[in-house]
């Protein structure tokens, strides 16, 4: 009733305004001679809701508490804004780095008799094709294990990585000894070499005591007219090539553990480090065996795949995956907050919440979908 009165009295003053000549006792005049005074509680109420009793450090804490929410609010859109926009910056140095390495990898293979183990020519030599010729040394390192998919079928096994020594007297062999990654090898392949390697130490352990106590019959060996001469048959060596791509150490993630030398645990590859086991200086030059002619009677060790040497662990596809999740991230926040405030303000959206929810929906089964094609296991050679 009251907001009726004042209505219709603004609406009686401005007309007589536009009429022109009447001021504003008049007009003062008029709305108390025609309009009735109104009731105490409709003034009180009216008052006090116009006019609510504040005092001078409550507007400053509201304003104070305003601030705060609206920066708290802004943090978090701002937060995966950054993100989203890093990730394509991040995106294009890929890139650029996987040109980098594909364009390595079409320069003429270098041959190995003039390398030379060195730390500081290794960055300019890595992802560099190079053509060994030399003799494989009896130890070998096991890295791993690494699994391996054929046909949906995954095998554990690990690399093995054998020295690559010098041919006696042959100029165009390897010079001095390098590391090869010969490739993936099944885990039978360990289980052999630690049982040959117990067998060789209980050998050595025990023959020392077999000596002495032959000690006394040696006179008649040197003494007999058919002295037993028993010749160690020493297996031929055969000298290979090898055609590899000269790699650097790996960087392992927080979640590989740390290698054990001393109980021949490899988890990663460490050139410095596997290169002390084997009895070679630290700057040893070491590179991963990309043949692909590989032996039909003998299928391991299985050498890596030149494409996925070119590889990285995060492709620029993921990039781009990780800049649409941060960016959808953003959106539903925003729309989230773009809610709150508007609720807070007492307004009503102009766009109905059935279409932001299903592009809110939409946004999160992209996500989702994107999430688990990275946590699929990728098919390798």
């Amino acid at each position: 009733m009251a907001s009726t009165a004042a209505s219709i009295s603004k609406a009686l003053a401005n007309n007589l305004n536009r009429r022109g000549g009447v001021s504003a006792a008049a007009v003062a005049s008029f709305q108390a001679k025609c309009l009735p005074p109104l009731p105490p509680y409709f003034s009180s109420s009216a008052a006090a809701i116009s006019e609510p009793p504040l005092t001078s450090s409550q507007p400053q804490d509201k304003q104070k508490g305003s601030r705060w929410s609206k920066l708290l609010l802004f943090v978090p859109g701002g937060i995966t804004f950054g993100l989203g926009t890093w990730q394509i910056f991040r995106r294009q140095d890929k890139i650029e780095m996987l040109e980098y390495r594909q364009k390595r990898m079409d320069l003429e293979p270098i041959s190995g008799n003039i390398l030379a183990p060195s730390s500081d020519n290794l960055d300019a030599l890595e992802f560099r094709r190079v053509l060994c010729k030399g003799l494989f040394d009896e130890k070998s390192i096991y890295v791993g294990p690494r699994s391996r998919s054929i046909s949906g079928v995954t095998e554990n096994g690990y690399y093995i990585i054998t020295p690559l020594t010098p041919i006696p007297s042959n100029p165009e062999s390897v010079q001095f000894p390098i590391l090869v990654n010969r490739g993936w090898v099944p885990r039978s392949w360990r289980d052999k070499s630690v049982d040959v390697s117990q067998d060789d130490e209980r050998l050595s352990s025990t023959a020392p005591s077999f000596a002495q106590d032959n000690g006394k019959y040696s006179w008649w060996r040197f003494w007999s007219k058919n002295p037993n001469i028993v010749q160690e048959q020493i297996a031929p060596v055969t000298p290979v090539e090898v055609v590899g791509v000269i790699r650097g150490s790996e960087k392992p993630s927080i979640f590989v553990p740390a290698n054990d030398p001393s109980s021949g645990q490899w988890f990663y590859v460490d050139v410095p480090a596997i290169a002390r086991a084997c009895g070679l200086p630290e700057n040893t030059i070491y590179i991963e065996d990309i043949n692909e002619n590989v032996n039909p009677s003998r299928p391991y060790p299985i050498p890596k795949d030149v494409n996925m040497l070119i590889r990285s662990s995060v492709m620029p596809q993921d990039h781009l995956n990780y800049t649409l999740t941060w960016y959808a991230f953003r959106f539903i926040y925003c729309k989230f907050c773009l809610q709150i405030q508007l609720l807070k303000d007492g307004l009503v959206l102009i766009c109905p919440p059935s279409a932001l929810n299903i592009l809110s929906y939409s946004l999160s089964a992209a996500v989702t979908f994107m999430a688990f094609k990275r946590l699929m296991p990728k098919k390798n050679r």
